[in-house]
């Protein structure tokens, strides 16, 4: 009696692709699977891989199989390349894992296959792409402007100092993605603005452009080898930029009072001058002099009297006799 010769099942290929990479940019060996392929085959007729692959003389159809129709067709031998929406195709993935695990059926081999992958950062085009719908729709985020949201920037800049502070990596993960958003919302809004528009592209821009600029060491011919060498590089760079006329210029009055007061004695101590705090009555003067001693010490004066401040909230709890706040 002759053996029965063995069934040849086939191949199926789910090929994948991120959405965050430009359509068409495919690996070589995607590119090999979809040329080799007896079928390619997706049920999404706005792929955005369609055009580039009818441009390189790749015939898809335009099919959404069950997993009965695709072990069947590729019985024979034959290999099937499907290309799964940008959502997947949770029902075609099941049913094959269902036919796999029932033994009854002879399966193709399955292969996975990235065709291109997420570089670093990808995911804030997502974010770049979820702010615009939110600020198209949302009844709220649409009617946000500049000034309604500043309140919020504090807010959040504050929750990561504290998260910092608390050593909590969940939350400080949390609180980066909230400042984040701050400012892929205004760069959003910014958008509409009818006389100086700008775009999160054009702030990340600058801001790239800044940082080459004041990193001369790591971009350029300059040296540095210490952080104090560094330092000088940034305050000597900033200056050209800025072209100021006071060490004064560009301290924010509006910040927390102790870090008005240690942001002027560090202008004051890195220029070289002997000005000292003025001298008066009042509590007022009294701080700033903390403040000054505090900077010229290396000590943050917000820091350490937000820390000595947690020490008083947990004495405050004891003595009324409540357990000691949860900081995680």
């Amino acid at each position: 009696m002759n053996a029965e010769a063995p069934v040849e099942t086939g191949r199926i290929v789910l090929l994948t692709a991120s959405h965050r990479v430009a359509p068409g940019l495919l690996s070589w060996p995607a590119w090999q699977a979809l040329h080799g392929a007896d079928r390619v085959l997706c049920p999404d007729a706005g792929h955005p891989q369609l055009p580039y692959l009818r441009e390189a003389g790749v015939a898809v159809e335009l099919l959404r199989p069950s997993a009965e129709e695709l072990v069947e067709a590729c019985a024979g031998g034959r290999t099937v390349v499907v290309l799964p929406s940008g959502e997947g195709d949770a029902a075609l993935t099941d049913g094959l894992a269902r036919m796999a695990g029932s033994g009854r059926v002879a399966m193709p081999d399955l292969e996975l296959l990235p065709g291109s992958y997420d570089l670093p950062g990808a995911r804030l085009l997502d974010l770049v792409q979820v702010m615009d719908r939110i600020r198209r729709v949302c009844p709220w985020s649409s009617r946000q402007t500049h000034e309604g949201l500043a309140k919020y920037g504090i807010e959040e800049a504050y929750e990561l100092v504290e998260a910092i502070e608390d050593g909590d990596r969940e939350a400080l993960r949390e609180e980066l993605g909230d400042v984040l958003l701050q400012v892929v919302f205004h760069a959003r809004i910014a958008e509409e603005d009818a006389e100086e528009p700008f775009s999160v592209d054009d702030v990340a821009g600058t801001i790239v452009e800044k940082l080459i600029h004041r990193h001369p060491h790591v971009f350029g011919d300059a040296t540095a080898e210490t952080p104090e060498e560094v330092k000088e590089h940034w305050r000597r760079t900033k200056a050209v930029e800025k072209q100021r006329e006071s060490v004064t210029d560009g301290v924010p009055l509006g910040q927390p009072g102790l870090a008005l007061a240690a942001k002027l004695a560090n202008r004051v101590r890195t220029a070289g001058l002997d000005v000292p705090p003025p001298a008066g009555d009042g509590i007022g003067y009294e701080l700033l002099a903390l403040a000054v001693r505090a900077e010229a010490a290396g000590v943050d004066p917000e820091a350490a009297l937000r820390a000595a401040g947690r020490l008083y909230r947990d004495a405050i709890r004891a003595a009324e006799g409540v357990a000691p706040a949860d900081r995680n």
